[in-house]
This record gives C-alpha cells, sequence and structure tokens, in this order.
C-alpha cells in the first residue's frame, strides 16, 4: 500500500529567476564533452581514439571497476580531443558534432517478452545504464546487484529546479516504458514519488507504487523518501533513476536508439526571461546562455544552486543536469557584512537577519559565503534542515576522522552528499558538508565494498 510523505524539517528557500513554462531549442553545439568525473568511482577505459568516427549511442569508454558499464557518445561526429591531467587520468572526451546525427540503432524487442537479464544485458549495450545510481554510496549501480527496490522522485523540492511534470507532460509513453524496463531489475517494487497537493499526469503511470510527498527541501531527495519508505538496512541495495531518465530509458526500448536529448531549466536571478531549453546532454553552455545573461560578474552552475558544479561558458553540461542556475559571483565586500540587520535584502535561515519577517519574500543571493570556516559548531543547527533519522553533526565528526565504524553505527550508507546539501546552506562553522560526506563514502566503498 502506498503511503504519503510529510516532512517538517528543512527549508524552502525562495529565489528570484524561476524558469518560465515555455520550451525552446538550443542551436545544435560545434563540440560536445563527455565529463568522466560526472561519474563518481568510474575509472575510463577508452574504447575509441583521437580522430575516431562514432556514431550517437556508440560506445566511447567503459568502467575499469565493471566493464559491462558503458558510456556512450550522446551525438555522431569525430573524437576530437581526449585531455589527461596527471597520470594520464582522463578528465574529458571533446566530440566534434556532425550537423546531423546517426544513430547506432539497436533492434527493437517487446519488453513484455523479455526477462530480467535480457532487459539489464540491454540497458549496459545501450549505454543507459549509467542513468541507474545505487544506495549505499551513491554511484552508478553495480550490473551485478538486484536491488530490493527502485526509486524515482518526480518531486524537485530545491530551488529554481526543473519542473518534473513540465518536463515530461509529453514523454508520458517513454516514461511507462522505462518504468516497465525498471520493473524487470528489481524482485520488489518500484517506488514513484510525487508533490503532494498538486495534480500529475505520471499519476496514472501503472507498476509503481506512488506516493505523495510533503513538506519542504530536501522532501523531495530520493534518500528522504527512501528513509520514510523503504529504508536500508546492512547488506541491502537501492536503486535510484531521474524521472527524465527513466523517459530516455524507455524511449530506448521504444526506437532500439540512445537519445540523449533532454529539456532544461535555464534559471537564476541573472538570467533573461529564464524558461526551459531543449538541448543534448553535453551541449556547450555558451550555446545555451549567449544573450541570456544580464551581466558578467555571474556564476553559471550546472546543477542546481546547492548540488551543482561551477562552470565557465566555455564548459559543458553535465550528464546529470537538468538545470543550468545562473546567480551572481559573490567576489564583491559588503560593507558591515558582520552586522546581520544591515541588508532585509539578505535571506537568514538562522533569524540573524529580517528575511524571517518576510515569508514569502524573494532573493536573489550571490556565492559569498560571508566568513571562513570556523572553530565552533552550534549544537541543533544541523538537525533542524535534516529530515533523515540520523545525527547528522556526530556523523560529520566522525567521517572527519575516518572512523569507519562510527560512520557505519551513525548512518553513513542511508546517506547521500545531496542530503546534507542544506547543512553547506545553513550551518555557522561554514563545513563543506557534502564534499565531507562525499570523501567518507569513497573510503567505505575502499575499505568495505
Amino acid at each position: 500500500m502506498s503511503k504519503d510523505i510529510r516532512i517538517k524539517k528543512g527549508l524552502d528557500l525562495k529565489l528570484k529567476g524561476d524558469a518560465e513554462k515555455v520550451v525552446s531549442v538550443v542551436s545544435r553545439s560545434k563540440v560536445y564533452a563527455i565529463n568522466p568525473s560526472d561519474f563518481n568511482g568510474v575509472t575510463p577505459k577508452m574504447v575509441v581514439k583521437e580522430g575516431a568516427k562514432v556514431k550517437a549511442g556508440e560506445i566511447i569508454f567503459y568502467s575499469k571497476n565493471d566493464e559491462s558499464v558503458k558510456f556512450v557518445s550522446p551525438v555522431s561526429g569525430t573524437i576530437q580531443e581526449i585531455k589527461r591531467g596527471e597520470k594520464r587520468v582522463i578528465l574529458q572526451i571533446l566530440i566534434t558534432a556532425d550537423s546531423q546525427d546517426i544513430h547506432l540503432e539497436h533492434s527493437k524487442k517487446n519488453l513484455k517478452d523479455l526477462s530480467s537479464q535480457e532487459v539489464k544485458e540491454q540497458l549496459l549495450a545501450s549505454g543507459c545504464w549509467p542513468f541507474i545510481n545505487q544506495r549505499p554510496y551513491d554511484v552508478i549501480a553495480n550490473s551485478a546487484d538486484t536491488p530490493k527496490a527502485i526509486f524515482v522522485s518526480a518531486y524537485a523540492s530545491a530551488p529554481l529546479t526543473a519542473d518534473v511534470d513540465f518536463v515530461l507532460e509529453n514523454k508520458t509513453e517513454a516514461f511507462q516504458a522505462g518504468i516497465d524496463a525498471l520493473a524487470k531489475l528489481t524482485s520488489g517494487k518500484v517506488h514513484l514519488s510525487l508533490k503532494g497537493k498538486e495534480k500529475s499526469a505520471l499519476e496514472n503511470i501503472s507498476g509503481v507504487s506512488i506516493h505523495k510527498v510533503f513538506g519542504p527541501h530536501p522532501a523531495g531527495n530520493v534518500g528522504v523518501q527512501i528513509s520514510k519508505i523503504d529504508p536500508i538496512n546492512a547488506g541491502d541495495r537501492v536503486w535510484t533513476v531521474a524521472p527524465q531518465d527513466v523517459a530516455t530509458i524507455g524511449e530506448f526500448f521504444l526506437t532500439g536508439k540512445f537519445n540523449a536529448t533532454k529539456t532544461i531549466a535555464l534559471s537564476g536571478s541573472e538570467v533573461k526571461d529564464a524558461q526551459y531549453y531543449t538541448l543534448i546532454s553535453g551541449a556547450q553552455i555558451s550555446d545555451l546562455v549567449a544573450g541570456k545573461i544580464k551581466g558578467d560578474n555571474v556564476r553559471i552552475i550546472s546543477g542546481d544552486i546547492f548540488t551543482g558544479n561551477k562552470v565557465t561558458q566555455n564548459g559543458f553540461l553535465g550528464f546529470y543536469s537538468n538545470t543550468v542556475t545562473v546567480i551572481p559571483e559573490g567576489n564583491e565586500y559588503r560593507m558591515f557584512g558582520w552586522m546581520p540587520f544591515a541588508s532585509p535584502s539578505i535571506h537568514s535561515a538562522q533569524r540573524t537577519g529580517l528575511s524571517w519577517l518576510m515569508p514569502g519574500k524573494k532573493y536573489a543571493p550571490n556565492t559569498n559565503l560571508n566568513g571562513e570556516e570556523r572553530a565552533l559548531v552550534v549544537t541543533g543547527e544541523m538537525e533542524n534542515v535534516m529530515p533523515l533519522d540520523i545525527y547528522p553533526m556526530q556523523l560529520l565528526k566522525a567521517c572527519i576522522a575516518n572512523d569507519i565504524d562510527k560512520m557505519e553505527n551513525l548512518g553513513i550508507y542511508e546517506v547521500a552528499p545531496e542530503d546534507f546539501a542544506l547543512i553547506d546552506y545553513t550551518n555557522t562553522s561554514k563545513l563543506e558538508a557534502q564534499v565531507i560526506i562525499r570523501k567518507a563514502l569513497n573510503l567505505m566503498i575502499k575499505e568495505v565494498g
């Protein structure tokens, strides 16, 4: 039986620059990129060399740790450059795109006739497998595992992120096919979470257990939903897939082609006429933002403001990004910045400013941290924005100390860096909680497996 999820702890940060629900098509980039850094824990082994011609959906590299997991080209074209760093670590693969895509075609098969193993083989061969992430550790799922459940969160609660219902309103058939494929991969249920109090076209999707989610961010985080619906115990494996990626998986089974086209929200206070755009994954940021940014002193983020990565206009859209956010850069000194009441235009999560008197006001924050890391931790502060049933402060301390036993006891298997994003924003100590958790998870992979 489905159950509603009600979250009280958290914070809804209201920001200027929501994307208007209008979709335009971005002109085709001349160059596309695949960044191995988008795939945590993956060591790429190249299949092609510089100068090679590739089709859209053709294998570019595979994971050294799991050779069955393939990564494919988003477009057809020529491998322009394989950028390497120290010890020849692959940093980026650049692809000069053809004027029109030629797709690598796979045979179309009826999902109803496929076994679990056959569906898995199709996903691995097509390049769709990297869309499937695993908890614990928040990494690409191990192809040898069978999860106890699969979770899809169609509630984007982070500020300025793409509205899932709007993005998928014309893709319900593909989404249903994706759900049907995922259902073949688990002995348990496929859980679909929707925003409470709002009607959704996804309410009619079959083969899923639907949950309505109520509450502030991070209620939309899949980790929060897992903890409320089917918590992870020792030895469990749970898989998660983003809604647009479910539709991409479904489209592959319907057409036999890997289609890396996605709809993203270009949002933020520094965007002129923020709206939605359709483009291909790995596209150059400059083609998206050209002529659409108000000023020069801005921060462009591939992703949302809490968990996204900083990119330049010469950078590229991340593999998992469904939002590009543009906000003011925080490199300007603010007079009397130490005085919390100096400016009513600044949001404060701790009631040290005036923002708590104006709950409906929208803000245009910059990237200024308003202070350096401090040798203090305010007791109870982190718990106010952490809806998971864990002790976040104690877990972070155990992670900093690399104390594996304490990390296990305090819930490291249940969390991902995104679950600590609000702590990054609100905590007085200025700790980089997401970085700490990511390092701790990597340590657990290395030491525990």
